[in-house]
């Protein structure tokens, strides 16, 4: 049986300490002491903080210590509850409080016993050949690597030859090798206005000139992509059509027949970097469905399976296409490392990877749900679907404001200047769910997030010290 604290007001004194530490100082000092007994509620962490003139990310970073050392529990629905046993004196953390980085857009990950079981075993099983697997392998895939790969990518709802097919060393690898072959320095390709940092990296690597294009909730605009056209000539349209890094729109089956449209009357090459499309259960066509023989196309498993498994299948418009392609992958990467592209094709082939990607759908579904209860409703754009989501930060918060203070708090999330190709970057930063969180973690950023939004700072375009 739990007792309601009323009037318990840790004594924080003036020292040096940080506010957070001194305040979980003070629990196991109570605790100790006999003036907070098992069992007892802490005051509610907004309380608290107006009770002691402090902000409630403080206190709740101050929670979250004391639940690091052991010394309190948190129930959901219920709040924050002193543990039976006083632990064994913790360390406290040499460097800030770390509670999430939610920089890194990878997915979940797996969580349940018996599937990381069935993983390891995969692994095992394909360590029988280990020697084979540490030499020099023939370029592009061997033939059940893309057959593997074949039946992947059917799916989930892309037919392919494999004599169309090479097996890449991660998505990069793949646009690095596209965009070489299809532009050199000084020619144009066009993007999304807001888009994926390293298709913009590379761009700039090559000398290429990128074009961004403006967006609505469906993505590309086409009277935009058609202006562009007759304005630059580009020699491609690069995009991310399916749960679009960084804001997560997909783009509608008519949107991308629009597209093509115009993409064949200019002559002009679509790149689908196509990272997320197996994540959706059902999602629109893939533009390598639609126009096959104009599409470049690009699926990697790092962002369905994990960002460790550096997989990706590139898919030619045609076979005469493959041969450029290959020279430049060679050059760049040597090949795939045989060992993980095994351990991707036995995963497919035995129904790992397939179980591996329903648990992924689960638990981004189960973070999803935990936006939409926590987070302020109309300040951000996501999809149920989706392992991260697009904050719209209100004023006063700039970008480079609410960054410094996340990052303040333990929490990392990146500002809209990294994704931004044309125009002012939006106020505006993307948040993702996925990684090596888990559920509870997630939780408390998001409310650090959440208390950040609707309670923003005055001096929130300052940086936080």
């Amino acid at each position: 049986m739990s007792r309601k604290l009323v009037g318990w007001i840790p004594h924080i004194g003036k020292s040096a300490r940080p506010h957070y530490i001194a305040i979980a100082d003070a629990i196991e000092t109570d605790m100790r002491a006999g003036r907070l007994a098992p069992n007892d509620r802490l005051p509610p962490q907004r309380q608290l903080a107006e009770q002691l003139g402090l902000n409630f990310t403080t206190v709740a970073r101050a929670y979250v210590e004391a639940q690091r050392r052991g010394l309190i529990e948190s129930r959901v629905g219920a709040g924050s509850f002193v543990r039976t046993i006083v632990p064994v004196a913790v360390p406290r953390p040499a460097r800030p409080l770390e509670i999430a980085d939610m920089t890194m857009n990878l997915p979940p990950e797996p969580q349940d016993p018996a599937l990381i079981e069935r993983m390891r075993r995969g692994l095992a099983e394909v360590g029988v050949d280990l020697a084979g697997l540490l030499r020099y392998q023939g370029f592009g895939g061997t033939p059940a690597d893309k057959e593997a790969a074949v039946v992947w990518l059917a799916r989930h709802r892309v037919e392919v030859t494999p004599d169309r097919l090479l097996i890449c060393p991660g998505a990069h690898s793949a646009l690095l090798a596209v965009m070489s072959t299809i532009a050199r320095a000084g020619d144009t390709l066009v993007s999304e206005a807001i888009t994926y940092p390293g298709a913009r990296a590379l761009g700039a690597q090559l000398g290429l000139n990128l074009v961004g294009l403006a967006l609505d909730g469906e993505g590309i605009l086409p009277d935009a992509f058609e202006q562009a056209c007759r304005d630059h000539a580009p020699k491609a349209l690069y995009c991310n059509p399916t749960l679009l890094n960084p804001t997560t729109a997909t783009m509608s089956l008519r949107r991308r027949h629009a597209l093509i449209a115009i993409a064949r009357r200019h002559g002009v090459k679509i790149i689908e970097d196509d990272a997320y499309g197996c994540i959706p259960v059902s999602p629109p066509p893939a533009f390598a469905a639609l126009a096959p023989d104009v599409t470049y196309y690009i699926s990697g498993l790092a962002k369905s399976l994990g960002a460790g498994l550096r997989v990706a299948y590139l898919v030619a418009p045609d076979t005469r296409s493959v041969w450029p392609l290959a020279s430049a992958l060679r050059a760049a990467t040597v090949m795939a490392s045989p060992l993980t592209v095994a351990l991707a094709t036995h995963w497919i082939q035995e129904g790992t990877a397939e179980q591996m990607l329903q648990a992924v759908r689960i638990e981004s579904k189960a973070r999803q749900a935990l936006v939409r209860e926590i987070l302020p409703a109309g300040c951000y754009q996501t999809d149920p679907e989706a392992f991260h989501l697009w904050v719209a930060l209100p004023p006063p918060w700039s970008r480079a404001g609410f960054t410094a203070q996340m990052r303040h708090s333990g929490i990392g999330v990146v500002g809209s200047d990294a994704f931004t190709v044309a125009g002012p970057p939006p106020e505006a930063v993307r948040v993702c769910l996925g990684g090596l969180a888990d559920r509870q973690a997630v939780r408390q950023a998001l409310e650090f997030i959440a208390d950040a939004l609707s309670h923003p700072a005055p001096a929130a375009t300052a940086s936080v010290i």
